[in-house]
């Protein structure tokens, strides 16, 4: 029964979201902005604070709506379902009437997308028709939803199934398409499509420092100082806001002393624990391979006043690909010089633990099931100073959150709501 009403969901998903795209649309003719699409893997976010920042007021940005559901929510000024399901049938109503009755108002309508399933990213684009999309990235992110389309025999790997549906934003794309230039997959998807094709690459960075309280960043004479400890792959969103200015002809922040990252992206706290002071790298707001090796880098380039730690959760949603990419996170995290390894879950004591051990870790690594055993041993074993990056699943943000010196940064903290907060307690995490 489970299984035939997930299926009837599945295909009932962009019937239902037609019907608020339809009524969406009538606001969005009104509107007429000039459309900023951000889409990609991961770092899409990001992106978007960035341009926040730079376009400020002549913008309307679609925080916390990137799907074909939320985005035409966003589109009439009204928000998706929280509280009680009755909402649904609530917003089938809500929805038509703020369609004819609400109009936003800003010149640019900068607006994020995902595509963590297929045809959801080409849903949005054949609609939107963006007239810039800024690809940030393509890698394996939510590949479980695509295994399908691989062993149907459309595509060889999941990453080129989730390279294709990105592409639908490009190749709807009206003006401008920015790509980071160095990914195959990018490149080979935007070859022919109709937009003028920018792209930037790791290259055009010329600096770059990073401590656990702000990372450097410099390109020929332009230097950003970004007030978070940012890996060395935020470059390609910076160097891609450098084209956008240039091409829409607006200038860059005078500073970005006022740059707000998203929750648990990657933010630093101080912690405490048994043996003195703490210093938190939080990124526990999602994970997936090519993220994980952003941050292990971002470890090994950081200058810290002691220890550093990495505190690995498991990666979710890999599909017939688990095994696989959780031994190669563990060959990805024996590259940095870290002087202690703590593995959160099933995932990584299965498969990334050998790896570990395989590098000549395994005196250096501690691996748990249980997201309260791990807490501990980081409570205890933490030596006076030392550095903790924290990154994957099995709700590692509550980790960060018992650690914090000052508990009112709970708030900056991923899964905060209420909802995430009953998931948690269902693992005795309170």
């Amino acid at each position: 029964m489970h299984r035939l009403l997930s299926k009837i969901k599945k295909q009932l998903y962009f019937v239902v979201a037609g019907y608020f795209r339809f009524w969406a649309n009538v606001s969005l003719r009104r509107w007429k902005p000039t459309i900023i699409a951000v889409t990609g893997s991961v770092g899409k976010t990001t992106m978007l604070h960035l341009l926040e920042l730079t376009l400020g007021e002549r913008a309307h940005y679609s925080h916390n709506a990137n799907s074909a559901f939320g985005i035409p929510f966003d589109i009439v000024g009204t928000h998706g379902i929280y509280g009680s399901k009755a909402r649904w049938f609530k917003l089938f109503l809500i929805v038509p009437w703020r369609a004819l009755t609400f109009t936003h108002s800003q010149q640019y309508y900068v607006v994020e997308i995902d595509g963590e399933r297929p045809n959801e990213a080409t849903f949005l684009a054949n609609w939107l028709r963006p007239h810039i999309t800024l690809w940030v990235s393509s890698a394996r992110s939510h590949a479980i939803f695509f295994d399908r389309q691989v062993r149907e025999g459309r595509f060889s790997t999941v990453e080129e199934a989730i390279a294709y549906e990105f592409a639908s934003l490009a190749r709807a794309a009206r003006d401008l398409v920015v790509i980071d230039g160095d990914n195959e997959h990018m490149v080979r998807e935007t070859a022919n499509i109709s937009a003028k094709v920018a792209a930037v690459h790791k290259s055009d960075l010329t600096g770059y420092t990073v401590t656990p309280q702000q990372a450097e960043f410099t390109f020929g004479e332009t230097l950003f100082t970004i007030p978070y400890p940012m890996p060395r792959e935020i470059s390609t969103q910076l160097a891609m806001l450098l084209q956008l200015t240039n091409y829409l002809n607006v200038p860059l922040p005078q500073h970005m002393n006022d740059f707000v990252m998203p929750p648990s992206r990657s933010s630093y706290f101080t912690g405490v624990g048994d043996q003195g002071q703490l210093h938190l790298v939080d990124s526990t707001y999602n994970a997936h391979l090519v993220s994980m090796q952003s941050m292990f880098t971002m470890m090994q380039d950081m200058t810290v006043p002691g220890e550093k730690w990495l505190v690995i959760g498991d990666m979710t949603d890999q599909g017939e690909g688990e095994r696989d990419q959780h031994e190669k996170l563990g060959q990805a995290a024996a590259q940095v010089a870290a002087d202690r390894y703590v593995l959160v879950g099933r995932r990584t004591k299965k498969y990334t633990l050998p790896q570990l051990e395989k590098a000549g870790k395994g005196d250096k690594t501690a691996a748990f099931t249980k997201t309260e055993d791990a807490l501990q041993y980081i409570r205890k074993q933490a030596p006076d100073q030392a550095t903790i990056m924290l990154k994957g699943s099995q709700y590692l943000e509550w980790i960060v959150e018992k650690l914090l010196a000052d508990k009112a940064n709970i708030t900056k903290l991923a899964r905060q709501d209420a909802a995430a907060k009953r998931r948690r307690a269902k693992w005795g995490l309170y």
